[in-house]
Formats: C-alpha cells, sequence, structure tokens
C-alpha cells in the first residue's frame, strides 16, 4: 500500500515522511515521490531522521534518485547516512520500500532549491546553536511534525522548542510557504506561557537556561492599545442576544462589549446561524497582520459560549466585501478558533490584510455564538518605514487580488493621508525654490558679463553705465551698438526719418533684455 506519510510540497520547498513518522512504519509498503523545484537550480535534500530496521538494505531501504545518480541505499545500520545531499539537477525521485520488521520510525526529509543553502530540517531545534544570532531557512510542512514548543511571540521560546514550528506559531512564516527566519538568542526566563496560535499548541515551559525570539517588522502589536483606538473605532453586528436572569435583571451582550479589553460579557448573537456577523470600523486604512479571539470567559461560569471556526471578510471605502482566501488556493480560508470559552487562540495574516472595515463570520460554534477579540497590526506609514525583512514570501501563484484605487488590500502598501499632504507641499515647494536659484544664477552671470565689458572699456552710450556697481548698470535699458554694414531708413509721414539697424556684426555686444 501507500507508505508515504505527511507530504507538503511547494515549488520552492517541503518535507516527506513515511507512514506513521514518529511512529512505526507499516510492514510490506511502498512510497515513491518525485519532488522538483524550478529549473535551473539544484535540489538540497537534508535527512532529518533516519531508522529503518535492516542489516543489508535488502528488503526495506531509502533510495534518491537524480537524473544521473542514485544516492543510497540507506537504511538501519550500514554506512553513515549524509545529513546533506546536493543533486547535480532540479529534480529527483525519493524511494522508500519496507519488508517485514519490529520497530523502526521510517524517515523524515526536507528539501530546497540551491537558493537556500541554510535549509534546515523540522526537527532541529533553538539548543543546536551557540550564535547569539543566526538565520536559517525553514522548508514548506513544519506545522504537524511530532514535536513540542514552549512558550509565545511576546516573550519568546524556550531553547528546547523546535525551530521552524516555532516560527509558524509565531507567525512569521506560513505553514504552506516555509521561509527565511531570523533568531535571537537571549537569557532564559522562569515560566513560558503556552497559547495556542495558526494552529500550533504550546505548552507552558519552566525556567530554562536560553530562550530565543524572531525579529520581526514591529507590525504585530495590539491595534485596540493604541491612543484613542477605542474611542475612533466602531463595532457593530448582525444581532445580539439579550438574556434576562431568574432575577429579572437584563444583560446585553452587545458588539461593544467584543474587545478583549473591555472586563465582563463578550458579544454574542441572537440566532445561531453562519449569516451571522461582526464588524469592526478601524476609523482608517490599516495594516491587519493577526486576530486574537476568546469565547465568553471564564468568568462566565454558567456559559460555555465560544466560535470553533471562523472566515474574515474586508473592505476599503466605497467597495465590496472581499474574502481572505488561502495562500496556495484560490478558496475561502477557514481559521480555526477556540475550543475553550476561556483560552485565547492567535491567528496571524499571511499576507496582512490593509483595508479599513474587516468582518468576522462564525462557521462553527459551541452552544451559542459568542466571542472577544483583539485586532494585531501597525499603522500603514509605521509598516511602510520598519519593514526590515520580509515576513513572508510570496508565491508565483499570488494571492494578491486585482482591486481598485479604493480597495487596495492585500499585499501592496497604501500611503496615508499625512504622505499625500508632504507630497502636495514638495511639490508646491520645490519648484519656487528652482525659480528663486534660477534668477538669483541669472542675475548673477548678468553681473559678471557688465563687469566683463566694463574692464574693456566698452560703452553703451549712455551717461548712467559709468556709474560703479553693476546693479546701477542692469537697471538702464540696454542700447544696440549699431552697425557700420547694414542700415536700412525708412519714411513715415507722421514721424521724422528713423534707421533700424540689422546686429549682423559684433554680435557679442549684443545683450539680451533682462527678464
Amino acid at each position: 500500500g501507500n507508505g508515504c506519510g505527511h507530504t507538503v510540497m511547494y515549488q520552492d520547498s517541503g518535507t516527506l515522511a513515511s507512514k506513521n513518522y514518529p511512529g512505526t512504519y507499516p510492514n510490506y509498503t511502498l512510497c515513491e515521490k518525485k519532488i522538483q523545484v524550478p529549473p535551473g537550480k539544484r535540489l538540497i535534500l537534508k535527512i532529518g531522521d533516519l531508522d529503518i530496521e535492516s542489516q543489508k538494505c535488502d528488503s526495506s531501504y531509502l533510495t534518491i534518485q537524480s537524473s544521473s545518480t542514485l544516492h543510497g541505499p540507506y537504511c538501519g545500520n550500514v554506512m553513515p547516512v549524509p545529513k546533506e545531499i546536493i543533486l547535480d539537477s532540479n529534480e529527483a525521485t525519493i524511494h522508500f520500500e519496507s519488508g517485514s520488521h519490529v520497530s523502526g520510525r521510517g524517515f523524515l526529509l526536507s528539501y530546497a532549491s540551491s537558493d537556500h543553502p541554510d535549509l534546515i530540517t523540522c526537527l532541529e531545534r533553538a539548543n543546536h546553536y551557540t550564535k547569539a544570532e543566526y538565520s536559517r531557512y525553514c522548508p514548506a510542512g513544519c506545522r504537524d511534525i511530532a514535536g513540542d514548543i514552549s512558550g509565545n511571540i511576546g516573550e519568546g521560546y524556550r531553547d528546547t522548542s523546535l525551530l521552524c514550528k516555532s516560527a509558524i506559531h509565531a507567525g512569521v512564516i506560513a505553514d504552506e510557504l516555509g521561509g527565511q527566519i531570523s533568531v535571537t538568542q537571549q537569557k532564559g526566563i522562569s515560566r513560558y506561557e503556552g497559547i495556542v496560535a495558526n494552529g500550533v499548541p504550546s505548552l507552558d515551559g519552566s525556567l530554562s537556561d536560553k530562550r530565543f525570539i524572531f525579529t520581526s517588522n514591529g507590525c504585530n502589536k495590539s491595534l485596540s492599545l493604541e491612543e484613542g483606538f477605542l474611542s475612533k473605532s466602531q463595532v457593530t453586528a448582525s444581532s445580539y442576544w439579550e438574556e434576562t436572569n431568574e432575577f429579572g435583571q437584563l444583560f446585553q451582550w452587545s458588539p461593544d462589549k467584543a474587545w478583549l479589553q473591555v472586563p465582563g460579557l463578550a458579544w454574542a448573537s441572537n440566532h445561531s446561524s453562519n449569516r451571522e456577523w461582526l464588524e469592526i470600523d478601524l476609523g482608517e486604512k490599516k495594516r491587519i497582520t493577526g486576530i486574537k479571539t476568546t469565547g465568553s470567559g471564564s468568568a462566565m461560569q454558567n456559559f460555555n459560549f465560544y466560535v470553533k471556526t471562523f472566515t474574515m471578510n474586508y473592505k476599503n471605502n466605497n467597495s465590496k466585501w472581499r474574502t481572505y482566501k488561502g495562500i496556495l488556493s484560490n478558496e475561502e480560508k477557514v481559521f480555526q478558533g477556540n475550543s475553550n470559552s476561556g483560552d485565547t487562540v492567535r491567528n496571524n495574516f499571511i499576507p496582512p490584510i490593509v483595508a479599513r472595515y474587516v468582518r468576522i463570520i462564525p462557521q462553527t460554534w459551541n452552544q451559542r455564538i459568542a466571542l472577544k477579540l483583539e485586532l494585531m497590526g501597525c499603522r500603514i506609514t509605521q509598516a511602510n518605514s520598519s519593514f526590515t525583512h520580509s515576513m513572508w514570501q510570496k508565491p508565483s501563484q499570488s494571492t494578491e487580488t486585482s482591486l481598485g484605487k479604493e480597495d487596495r488590500t492585500v499585499t501592496e502598501p497604501i500611503p496615508s493621508e499625512e504622505t499625500n499632504l508632504g507630497l502636495k507641499l514638495t511639490a508646491i515647494i520645490v519648484p519656487i525654490l528652482i525659480v528663486l536659484c534660477l534668477f538669483l544664477f541669472s542675475g548673477i552671470c548678468i553681473c559678471a558679463a557688465l563687469r566683463k565689458r566694463e574692464a574693456k572699456g566698452l560703452s553703451y552710450g549712455l551717461s548712467s553705465a559709468q556709474k560703479s556697481g553693476c546693479w546701477k548698470q542692469i537697471k538702464q535699458p540696454f542700447t544696440r551698438h549699431q552697425s557700420t554694414e547694414f542700415t536700412i531708413s525708412y519714411d513715415n509721414e507722421k514721424e521724422t526719418p528713423q534707421k533700424l539697424d540689422l546686429v549682423t556684426s559684433d554680435m557679442a555686444d549684443y545683450q539680451q533684455p533682462l527678464m
């Protein structure tokens, strides 16, 4: 049967494992997969784990076949298995075959193109490295690999945590794509708080000697903590629940109670259907990189309301609502929400949403639709100036939606009103300064020319031209030096005969009038 297990393959990287990994692979099974990277690049493979029960690699083994070379067979305890294999082509066939055996985990390997020589596997942990700062490339498909992580993006992660799985948890990379991570090691803390994020559970951790944090662009802070945010933003909903308790007290689960920072009740819909929604008007376009959600709260012990899954819609002024879609597919993305009413769950948007209005649309829930939330992100101007490295890699199949001028939302930064005002002022001031500089430069040149003529003893036929100072001379009208070669005379009945001279000689003496 099919002996292939966990498999995630993207155009530039991927992860492949035997069936049941890290459990025992099945008897008499076959796994054969063709992997490739874009043409013109070489294929890099890293074997993270190999445990195949066989003495001579006759019935159970792993081979890697490129266009011209066969690597292997590899099995339990024959020859040392190379940690890294660089092939001479952009594609290879992975062949795993098993016979009868008692134990063995099988194999796990990762691959990437030659653009990423710092590739690591999904099994590498932070305590494998001693440098204070380093950067590595994580392959696609590390989220569902067995292995614990402890910590969160705010406080950092325990150094025993899996690196790539922690990066997915932190929202630094997407599991479907993989990507580059930049890590800084710091002194450990006494306790690490776990949280579910991006489908990855993080456990509470105890004291450790070291911890690590990911370098980010700073666009992951709570939007509701901004000064005046709660007063500027508006929250509306399709409906809300009004509850009357046994003592006749009325409780309104209204949309204004949906913020995590507001204690007490959450928002709860009056109806239970997937047509219910909670809408947030941010007051202006912002870059939204994530969302935190929780249910009715541990304080409300009589209720166990929470949203299990939800989708996201977004829009800007005078535009239609658009659905947030998956990175590699054109289908609506369904986010994993809460599994109880008290814990907080985080989901990141990769790529981020840039919009003014967002809607959360619950898809599945427990007992009744109810949630409290917090949006993470930053202002547009901050995001434009603070990006130091890409938090996500844009796939070849672009996820950017073609939008109008008012609704350009997914990957393109949008100038803010402050930026537009600055551009307008620049467009007015710069031309004025240029004209002033040209006028001053022209005056200096004319002064220099007049002084040069004065040195040669040239006369303009005016007594006032003998005065010192070039600016006094400029104020006088210029006169032509009459040519002796051509003179045209004409008669006018009302005026005395005048002469019009064509200056065709001594052209250097002709001065253009001052503008």
